[in-house]
């Protein structure tokens, strides 16, 4: 097995790597590392939970020299907040005898905030690509001295609408410029950005999308409707000891809110909750308090906990599968990171079966199903969801022979019968009251008066 002290590592890279406690790199670590320092395009293929951030700052630091510009030589580009904070940590912590200036920047800040931290100088800037077209635009950042640019997450910026603005970068960026891109996904949107502006890539893939992970424990539950998956998860959830850490994955904002509401009436103060709705200072606390333990059930939509190093995870309990089958592998890799074994919950209805079969075709792999446990309460209640849909074109008191649907209007009142008389209405007002012609004309009315 391939050791840190094999890679060309300087040594406060090597100093920092033994602070961390590290000794060994993941595999896409150990591919990267030699193709990254090449200088050469390069496409990163890695599952979640892989390692991808140490894959493209280890070699960018190892040759990234000491200059005193204002302009950064490195970018980074991110889907989200929480992703740019992570980045921008994990950084630091390799760079932590190294004299270099990270930045971090995306929306949700004050703009002349980091408006004046850009032009204080930095190495390298971490944003997500809104902010980042902002701040290039206004002119306070300038990018002609990029020498390295990094996607990473591509495929989730694709996903949240970031293209145009990702495209509007790269117009201003110098065009001698190393690409680095890193995805869990090799879409069609990916193969097309790729196409047009990677020039001849070096590839590398590491655990195919769609391999089960080996060290994860998967099952399944067939579960009838919203609020019997309530019941089933308080029922699990009960033991702490097994349960010590679980990421629960919504698949909305509002089932985000619905969940967290109905688990803390029966787990007060275990809970916490991040999705796109919620502040950022909201979302970092959360992310905090699951990771230092103080919370241990954290839920979450798709989008945000992509990418986020949430540390320790027992359990990822999958509120539903996913719309995408791939994005399943992304949910449970959350868990059984860096070699440590982790279990991972689908719960799916009999309407979300079909999901369920697109996800094990993906992978191959059939998900063991466990019998829901006679101590879970089968509910009849529904969401609003779930009900189903009346016909309302239709009276419930009738029968179809019985309903004759009457006339789309009725006659106007009189009183709505009037006609718009215009201007002509207006001058014919005036004449009646004898209005003066020239309001402020002190003199013409004067005149009048004598007369």
């Amino acid at each position: 097995m391939t050791a840190f002290e094999d890679l060309d590592l300087s040594n406060p890279l090597r100093n920092s790597i033994a602070d961390l406690g590290f000794s060994h790199p993941t595999p896409i670590q150990v591919e990267a590392f030699p193709v990254v320092r090449s200088g050469n395009d390069v496409v990163g293929i890695a599952q979640t939970g892989t390692g991808k951030t140490f894959a493209y700052i280890l070699p960018i630091l190892r040759d990234l020299k000491f200059s005193k510009q204002l302009n950064p030589r490195v970018l980074i580009l991110v889907p989200t907040r929480e992703l740019v904070l992570q980045v921008v940590e994990e950084i630091e912590k390799l760079a932590k005898y190294i004299t270099l200036r990270v930045l971090g920047v995306y929306g949700g800040v004050n703009l002349n905030r980091h408006k004046q931290a850009v032009a204080e100088g930095c190495d390298i800037i971490v944003a997500t690509p809104g902010r980042l077209y902002d701040l290039a635009v206004s002119k306070v950042l300038k990018l002609k001295s990029i020498q390295k640019l990094v996607i990473d997450e591509v495929d989730v910026m694709l996903d949240l609408g970031f293209r145009f603005q990702i495209l509007n970068i790269f117009d201003l960026l110098p065009v001698r410029r190393q690409n680095i891109m890193f995805s869990a996904t090799m879409t069609e949107d990916v193969e097309a950005l790729i196409d047009d502006f990677f020039i001849a890539p070096k590839k590398i893939a590491i655990a195919v999308s769609g391999t089960p992970l080996d060290n994860i424990e998967q099952s399944a539950y067939e579960v009838p409707n919203f609020y019997t998956k309530i019941n089933l998860i308080n029922y699990l959830l009960f033991d702490k000891n097994e349960f010590h850490k679980v990421l629960i994955f919504a698949p909305n904002k509002r089932n985000a809110d619905r969940i967290f509401n109905l688990l803390e009436e029966e787990f007060p103060g275990h809970n916490c909750v991040i999705h796109s709705n919620k502040t950022q200072n909201y979302r970092i606390k959360s992310i905090e308090n699951f990771n230092e333990g103080k919370h241990r059930i954290l839920i979450a939509t798709d989008v945000i906990a992509r990418g986020l190093d949430l540390q320790e995870i027992s359990h990822v309990i999958n509120f539903n599968p996913t719309q995408y089958a791939e994005n399943y592998m992304h949910r449970i890799g959350r868990t059984g990171r860096a070699e440590h074994k982790g279990k991972s919950i689908l719960l799916s209805t009999p309407k979300e079966q079909e999901a369920k079969t697109r996800i094990e075709e993906l992978m191959n792999y059939e998900i063991p199903k466990l019998a829901i446990p006679e101590q879970v309460e089968i509910s009849n209640q529904l969401t609003e969801e779930e009900r189903p849909k009346e016909d309302k074109s239709q009276s419930n008191n009738r029968t179809s022979q019985e309903y004759v649907p009457g006339p789309a209007f009725h006659e106007k009142k009189d009183k709505n019968k009037k006609v718009n008389l215009g201007g002509s209405y207006r001058r014919e007002i005036a004449k009646k009251y004898k209005k003066p012609k020239t309001r402020g004309d002190k003199n013409f009315n004067k005149r009048n008066k004598k007369k």
